[in-house]
């Protein structure tokens, strides 16, 4: 099968409603072939075959690291190139694809989890301040989803570096889903940051977010996302 020909099985694949299905399916692909027509997919304008292409990438991406660590960084490199403004490309979908392959593969996430944290980040004069700030609000809100899916799945690696401090700011995001999936992550990841912002969002936001986790789609409010975010953390406290 030519390379045209996988990427629209894979595209008509991601259209489906399963997801279940879908990776039973396209794991019948080899893994590189998979791999390069799912960069079509995660970037798509369908936020079905977008959101399908991305849990499908963690997986795809993993197997292929069990097989061939290397070629599995390579994807990576890729990844974090995409987002590198000397690529001449704009990322669309590399930060939720990178938290995805890292909640699927550990040692992946050992090597890589400190430069998603570094996005939410300023570069700095200091050593340590080696920050990639990302400053476009299309990729701060994939940012924001990434950082609350790796609180579902490597929350312990999040906060050994800190990562639950570089939320607040993005609670004043004038972007809802920016703003509503930095309540949640705050939420999961379980420390109390934001706290008199979080209940300003409870209280009175009402614009929409739409969510997917893991295969499930919904919409809800940032005053929904902030309000739950607050019962978690008061369950931990």
């Amino acid at each position: 099968m030519g390379t045209r020909a996988i990427k629209q099985k894979v595209l008509g694949l991601l259209k489906q409603d399963d997801l279940a299905d879908i990776e039973t399916e396209l794991a019948l692909l080899q893994e590189k072939e998979l791999i390069n027509a799912l960069f079509s997919g995660i970037c798509h304008s369908d936020e079905q075959i977008r959101w399908h292409a991305v849990s499908v990438m963690g997986s795809a991406v993993a197997v292929l690291a069990e097989q061939d660590m290397e070629e599995a960084r390579i994807i990576l490199r890729r990844m974090l190139w995409s987002l590198n403004d000397e690529s001449g490309g704009i990322g669309w979908g590399a930060p939720e694809s990178m938290a995805e392959i890292m909640c699927r593969h550990q040692g992946l996430a050992d090597e890589y989890v400190h430069m998603l944290i570094s996005y939410m980040r300023p570069d700095g004069e200091e050593e340590c301040q080696d920050g990639n700030f990302l400053e476009h609000e299309m990729l701060q809100q994939g940012l924001m989803w990434a950082v609350g899916r790796l609180a579902q799945c490597r929350r312990e690696y999040l906060l050994a570096r800190g990562a639950e401090h570089d939320l607040p700011p993005y609670l004043e995001s004038p972007d809802a889903t920016v703003c509503g999936l930095a309540a949640r992550a705050i939420g999961l990841l379980g420390r109390p940051e934001g706290l008199e912002r979080l209940q300003e969002l409870a209280k009175n936001d009402r614009r929409t977010v739409r969510l997917y986790d893991q295969g499930n789609f919904s919409t809800v409010s940032v005053a929904k996302l902030a309000e739950l975010a607050l019962l978690e953390l008061q369950e931990v406290g």
